[in-house]
């Protein structure tokens, strides 16, 4: 279905459902002007013809000055991770964006609610059903879509019970864990919000939208651990009220904890699907909750592999720098050396890297990793690697399978040995005027906590093995 509503105003850009539903418009043709309060924040491709604007939908005169000229409008914003009054700032930045929609004539509002019905709602479910009401004070049509948990790598819902089942073999669980929603998988959600623009109703709607599947919070942290091999004993007790569970959330994963103590509050109701969407309004077949994590966890291995670590990570780390830290599940150490020579003889140690060349520090201990890797039934260091410097895609070295080669740019190899998860070891040369920067990334994807245990455990040595490996690699660099 082709869509006359063409220039679209994008709020929330920044945030996990808003930057995919950028991507996911302008791939398909639509001229999206993207309203941030950090236009500087906004990672974008100048090619997908992002037009970023600064503004806040606190501020109407912001919003007039962004509204202007569109055809339609996404309000994909909300304040819970706010120390304020929440509710209040939800309803000022509906009522503002309500009152420039129609100022500004715009033809169309989408918004993004939350499932759930009945006057014992959390203040958060109130407060997102609210926001549709405000919107619809603007006398344009709002097609509303009312979800449950999203499930995908990035989205908080998904994050909190990655974080769960991947640090507590046992968990003492809530009652709350028992109680049904209707997740849906990001990709499906992000169809039905590029529907919403192609949609031929002339009316405001309400579109309560699910998965295929009607589960709980402790069946998706099963599905989620089956997924991952791991294994894990829930103990439901009665006692643990919300508010007690969402303080235990809170210690247990202390990066989602004021946003996650308000969802937790949400979850004593179920969010099911009660009036199923009519089958020829949208397109979207909406998948279970099994394919869903498998896409979710499958999707996250390719974003990673489409990604610069180095640059992603951090900005920060300059030259002859060195810095760790955590990426969603994904422990990292990343540091770069400068060296004052081209690109092609920085790479040239690089390429050469394993078999008998070695790993240019501490040999002797890769030599009895690999040793201990034989021991239990890895491949150790026995491989080798076929030619001395030639390299291809696929192919073995030692303990390492290479998954990407760029002569004279990158190299990045996945472990093959026995480990507690997953690990991959990257290099890369950028020219920089007649010097070559050397970026080396050690990534490590825990299972459970014996993968935490195992990584903190090592990494005092390979603090030492890493920062000599990147040493005498770029010692290399300068030897003609």
């Amino acid at each position: 279905m082709a869509s006359p509503l063409k220039r679209i105003l994008l709020t929330g850009a920044t945030g996990y459902v808003g930057g995919r539903l950028l991507r996911a418009l302008t791939q398909r043709g639509y001229h999206v002007r993207a309203l941030v309060r950090r236009p500087e924040y906004l990672h974008s491709d100048p090619s997908w013809g992002v037009e970023a604007v600064k503004g806040d939908v606190l501020k109407k005169e912001s919003l007039v000055d962004a509204m202007r000229g569109m055809d339609a409008a996404y309000y994909m914003v909300h304040s819970m991770g706010s120390t304020q009054d929440f509710v209040e700032l939800d309803r000022v930045g509906a009522q503002n964006f309500a009152d420039a929609a129609r100022e500004c004539g715009v033809k169309r509002i989408i918004y993004l609610g939350g499932l759930g019905k009945g006057d014992e709602l959390s203040p958060h479910l109130k407060s997102r059903q609210e926001v549709g009401d405000l919107l619809r004070t603007s006398g344009i049509p709002v097609i509303e879509l009312r979800a449950s948990i999203v499930i995908g790598s990035g989205s908080l819902s998904f994050e909190m019970i990655r974080a769960l089942v991947e640090r507590l073999p046992i968990m003492i669980t809530p009652r709350w864990v028992g109680v049904k929603a209707q997740p849906i998988a990001i990709n499906d959600l992000l169809e039905y919000l590029v529907e919403s623009l192609e949609i031929s109703s002339g009316e405001s709607a309400v579109f309560e939208i699910g998965g295929e599947d009607k589960v709980s919070y402790g069946q998706l942290m099963k599905e989620y651990a089956r997924q991952r091999g791991l294994h894990r004993l829930m103990i439901p007790v009665p006692v643990l009220t919300p508010r007690l569970s969402s303080l235990w959330l809170g210690l247990v994963t202390p990066l989602y904890a004021r946003t996650g103590r308000k969802l937790v509050e949400s979850l004593r109701h179920s969010t099911i699907v009660e009036n199923p969407i009519p089958e020829k309004m949208f397109r979207v077949k909406p998948r279970g909750v099994q394919q869903a994590i498998a896409d979710a966890l499958r999707n996250e291995d390719r974003e990673y592999a489409e990604t610069r670590w180095s640059d992603s990570i951090s900005s920060s780390v300059g030259h002859d720098k060195t810095q760790s830290m955590r990426v969603g599940n994904r422990l990292v150490d990343t540091r770069s050396a400068k060296v004052a020579t081209n690109s092609s003889e920085a790479f040239r140690p690089i390429q050469k890297i394993g078999g008998l060349t070695g790993w240019y520090y501490a040999n002797w201990l890769w030599k009895l990793r690999g040793f201990m890797d034989l021991l239990v039934g890895g491949v150790g260091m026995r491989r080798g690697r076929k030619h001395p410097e030639d390299i291809t895609e696929g192919e073995a070295i030692d303990w390492w399978r290479v998954e990407q080669f760029e002569e004279g740019r990158r190299l990045r190899l996945a472990a093959e040995m026995k480990l507690p998860g997953r690990a991959w070891l990257e290099f890369e040369v950028e020219q920089q005027g007649e010097s070559s920067i050397i970026k080396q990334t050690a990534m490590f994807d825990p299972a459970g906590l014996l993968g935490l245990a195992y990584w903190y455990a090592v990494y005092p040595l390979h603090l030492l093995v890493f920062k000599g490996m990147l040493t005498s690699i770029a010692r290399e660099a300068l030897k003609h």
